[in-house]
């Protein structure tokens, strides 16, 4: 489950790393005609809006899974031993509970924009919220299964502890 859970963090990593550099090409694009060629393609602020988001949103669950992300860590180190990986799992599912709040909400916000059209790309409003799902998604799949399996440690250790004190 781990190795499925690290693949699927490089896919992210990977779709957001593409967007940034897909980002600079269409800059680079807009660049070149707006000062050799002498036409802006007004396009690009469009497309360039919407990969923001996903290389944002994205990038993030990367950093859930790595955790990487930024986070306040002073006072769950300063418990101690055992309540530090209590404090970690229960951050982690809360984590995971916030996760899933967002994939409900903007699932809401995807039916309703589904309707209008992004202006100059012709495609759903809606793919301006479905990053914002997919970190969601991932922050919960991804935090959710770590405070899971910090939680089965624990229990885990605590039955090891029982059995030699036996």
């Amino acid at each position: 489950m781990t190795r499925a859970l690290n693949v699927l963090s490089k896919i992210c990593l990977f779709a957001s790393s593409f967007s940034l550099v897909l980002l600079v090409v269409i800059f680079g694009w807009l660049v070149f005609g707006r000062y050799v060629l002498n036409v802006t393609p007004t396009w690009v602020e469009q497309l360039s809006l919407l990969l923001v988001g996903y290389i944002a949103f994205v990038g993030s669950a990367t950093g859930v899974h790595e955790n990487s992300h930024l986070g306040v860590t002073l006072f769950r180190e300063m418990l101690g031993s055992p309540f530090c990986e209590i404090a970690s799992a229960l951050a982690d599912l809360i984590l995971a509970a916030f996760g899933i709040v967002m994939m409900v909400a903007c699932l809401e916000l995807m039916r309703f924009g589904w309707s209008t059209n992004l202006p100059m790309l012709n495609i759903p409003e809606s793919f301006r919220t479905l990053p914002a799902l997919l970190c969601g998604g991932f922050t919960c799949l991804f935090a959710g299964t770590r405070g899971v399996l910090q939680i089965i440690q624990l229990f885990h250790t605590a039955d090891a502890s029982d059995e030699r004190s036996l």
